[in-house]
């Protein structure tokens, strides 16, 4: 399975997806000399990559690749990410659909990686199924947690990483590029908008 850098990666390239979605985004502008922090979305972005890392969490109860790796988890995410949206008024099916696309781009990774360890895969359609599923695709490199200080294991999670960044590296900076451009023209627009000619 990948490892909390790949994770990462893919939610950071979600949120910054969905800022291409038309629609009330203005909120995730910056001015081009704001910091990178705000260009990058503020902390929605930050709160996506964690959302896609977060589903690993289930390791400290032993529940691994289970209920956090489930589809009723995704809702979950979704639920709980409109009741903050609502309350902060901010664009509730935008920011909805982000945190959930962020938390399920866990499950996608997940799905498409090597999974030595019985059962392989992850319980996708929890609770409404127990089956296991995993995409034999094997994209992601196996990572190892048993002696994380072992040169052996050491070596598989350098080489797990890399190919996280060969593969998902390309398409974040790639949305990131996109994004920064969209946005730079949708601020662009704002004094127009704002101010008709008479």
């Amino acid at each position: 399975m990948p490892s909390p850098v790949g994770h990462l990666l893919a939610g950071a390239a979600v949120a910054w997806t969905a800022d291409l979605v038309p629609g009330r985004r203005a909120w995730r502008t910056a001015a081009p000399t704001a910091s990178w922090y705000q260009r990058a979305g503020n902390g929605l972005t930050l709160v996506c990559a964690l959302l896609a890392a977060a589903p690993d969490l289930d390791l400290i109860v032993h529940r691994h690749r289970t209920i956090t790796h489930s589809v009723g988890a995704v809702i979950f995410v979704a639920l709980v990410a409109a009741a903050i949206a609502a309350t902060r008024s901010r664009p509730v099916a935008r920011v909805t659909l982000m945190c959930a696309a962020a938390y399920f781009s866990h499950l996608l990774l997940d799905w498409m990686a090597t999974d030595s360890f019985y059962p392989q895969g992850i319980q996708a359609l929890w609770p409404f199924g127990q089956s296991w599923y995993i995409s034999g695709w094997d994209v992601f490199r196996q990572t190892a947690r048993l002696n994380p200080l072992a040169a052996e294991e050491i070596l598989q999670n350098v080489k797990a990483i890399a190919v996280e960044i060969a593969v998902l590296g390309p398409v974040a900076l790639g949305v990131w590029l996109v994004r920064v451009k969209a946005l730079a023209g949708l601020a662009a627009e704002m004094p127009r908008r704002d101010h008709p000619p008479e």
